[in-house]
């Protein structure tokens, strides 16, 4: 009998858990663990840093709850498949001058600066936009015509074109969507974008055990 896969959702005190768990319930059998426990962080097949709020507050709750040191072991040495979403992706960065200048985990090389606001753009950014999607992505190639997210946030990340998988429009173009070695960020919210959003999750999963059998061959 195969092993129930093992999925960790960062309990931090800044993310909508409850959704993300019962979206990840919809599209399998997962063993999933809501915990701020690092023993259980580094024994989880897969890792899920959510996340709503500031980027500042976000870091210094990690912080509070001795989470770092864990989280590097497990994404940076173990090479865990972790998937940030929404603040979640911004904290994947180097920094972000949300409130000031503030490191990140520092995991995929870029930076979350500030959406500008025109007459035509309003900040937040709040609802639905289409994913563009790059000519090297992989990760939302079941996507057809319909190719709506959810989006909810004030920054956006910025970095090189090797590590995006999708932008959206915007007044300008931003990123919706990166993945760098084992680690993946959607900026939208995956389990508030009906059923696209349970399919992206579904395809970063198959996504994730690739990566992971691969990496412990």
């Amino acid at each position: 009998m195969n092993k129930r896969i093992t999925v960790a959702i960062i309990d931090y005190d800044m993310g909508n858990i409850k959704s993300i768990k019962n979206a990840i319930n919809h599209i399998g059998d997962f063993n999933i663990e809501v915990t701020n426990d690092g023993n259980k962080i580094l024994s989880a097949d897969i890792i899920i840093l959510p996340g709503v709020g500031a980027f500042p507050d976000a870091m210094q709750k990690l912080r509070d709850r001795d989470l770092l040191n864990a989280l590097n072991e497990a994404v940076v040495t173990n090479r865990v498949p972790t998937l940030g979403i929404c603040l979640g992706m911004q904290l994947l960065f180097e920094n972000s001058e949300e409130k000031g200048l503030t490191n990140g985990l520092g995991w995929i090389p870029g930076k979350v600066v500030y959406m500008e606001p025109t007459d035509d753009i309003r900040i937040p950014h709040i609802g639905w936009n289409s994913l563009i999607l790059s000519e090297h992505n992989s990760l939302f190639d079941f996507l057809g015509h319909d190719k709506d997210f959810y989006f909810v946030h004030s920054l956006h990340a910025q970095c090189e074109d090797q590590y995006v998988l999708a932008r959206f429009q915007y007044g300008e173009r931003m990123i919706a969507s990166v993945q760098y070695k084992n680690v993946v960020g959607m900026q939208f919210h995956p389990e508030k974008s009906q059923k696209n959003g349970l399919a992206a999750l579904r395809a970063f999963f198959e996504w994730a055990k690739a990566t992971r059998d691969l990496n412990r061959a």
